[in-house]
């Protein structure tokens, strides 16, 4: 991924495309990314399951824990933050979130630059 891909705000669909509490997949600069529509607002993780090895995040349980927004893997139920994308139930597993908008009611993803 270059920079400029990194840093580029990709449209994926209209907000109503999108029901709450529910997860879609989009392909995002050859990335599978996970979007979900929540009461508080919208979150974007990889789509890929690290435990697994799947693209499946995107089919996982929207829930919470305390005030947590998270979902839940839907082969083997490791619960991910949606906002930081860190896995409750094992420490040191993670996915990578990315930005997420809803511009002129279009939902944006821009992927999270590394390094």
């Amino acid at each position: 991924m270059t920079a400029a891909t990194a840093l580029s705000w990709v449209t994926v669909c209209p907000l109503d495309r999108l029901d709450q509490d529910r997860g879609v997949a989009a392909l995002v600069a050859g990335v599978q990314v996970a979007i979900f529509r929540t009461a508080d607002g919208l979150y974007a993780i990889d789509n890929l399951d690290p435990v697994s090895g799947a693209y499946v995040l995107s089919r996982g349980i929207v829930g919470s824990r305390g005030e947590v927004p998270t979902v839940a893997s839907p082969l083997h139920k490791q619960v991910y933050d949606l906002r930081t994308g860190d896995c409750l139930d094992l420490p040191g597993v993670s996915v990578a979130r990315h930005q997420v908008r809803c511009h002129n009611g279009m939902v944006e993803v821009r992927l999270r630059q590394e390094g």
